[in-house]
């Protein structure tokens, strides 16, 4: 067995697993136990660092576990859900990385590295975070398309920052955490981010239309 066709079957492995836990494991029931440790704050701490460690084994939005860090900290414990979006994020994006060279995955990376080339890293992984988009796939076409880490982190953080705010602000908001509650942000704040990433990429669109132009020009003057 190739390499590539080796790499591709531990992707679909990993992939397969974590849609299983997603079906099987239920938010609700863990947010119920965790609000109750609140009043521990050790406990409390542990479990919040659990929770983003874990949050891509079971494919959950990352607002989830932003909004529990408010619930516990308020809007002081804004870093700390920051830091753990970072965290949280690297999984997939190493996963990615990993399968970057797995021929089912090679048009998808090929076409990633085109896009990021363009725009640059920090910049379009900021773009696609900005967008309402899954936190996941993100992550993960950003590893397949060769984002180096520096900038995959840097532009996670800056893209997710209107995101994590709300779900900080929505979590220390509740008296009791359950999911109904963490509704997450409004469509006020996903048109106004939605926005951000049009403006972010519209420089890079404008001169890739122009060098097109430009080169049609000459194509029908030859």
């Amino acid at each position: 067995m190739s390499r590539a066709r080796r790499r591709l079957v531990g992707v679909v492995a990993v992939v397969s697993v974590v849609a299983l836990a997603a079906l099987t494991l239920s938010p609700a029931a863990l947010l119920g136990w965790v609000g109750d440790l609140r009043s521990h704050p050790l406990a409390f701490a542990l479990v919040v660092a659990g929770l983003y460690l874990g949050r891509p084994l079971v494919a959950w939005p990352m607002s989830l576990c932003s909004a529990v860090v408010g619930y516990g900290y308020g809007f002081w414990g804004l870093p700390l859900a920051l830091a753990g979006v970072l965290v949280t994020c690297l999984p997939p994006y190493v996963l990615g990385r990993y399968a970057g060279d797995a021929s089912a995955f090679g048009r998808i990376g090929h076409a990633g590295e085109r896009f990021f080339a363009r725009v640059g890293g920090a910049r379009g992984v900021a773009a696609a975070r900005l967008a309402p988009l899954p936190a996941d796939p993100v992550s993960a076409g950003a590893g397949l398309s060769g984002v180096g880490p520096r900038e995959y982190l840097l532009g996670t953080l800056v893209g997710e920052v209107p995101w994590t705010v709300a779900a900080v602000l929505a979590g220390s908001s509740l008296s009791t955490l359950a999911v109904a509650g963490l509704s997450g942000a409004g469509v006020e704040l996903a048109l106004a981010a939605g926005a951000l990433a049009v403006l972010a990429l519209a420089g890079p669109a404008y001169e890739y239309l122009r060098e097109r132009r430009a080169h049609q020009n000459v194509s029908e003057q030859s």
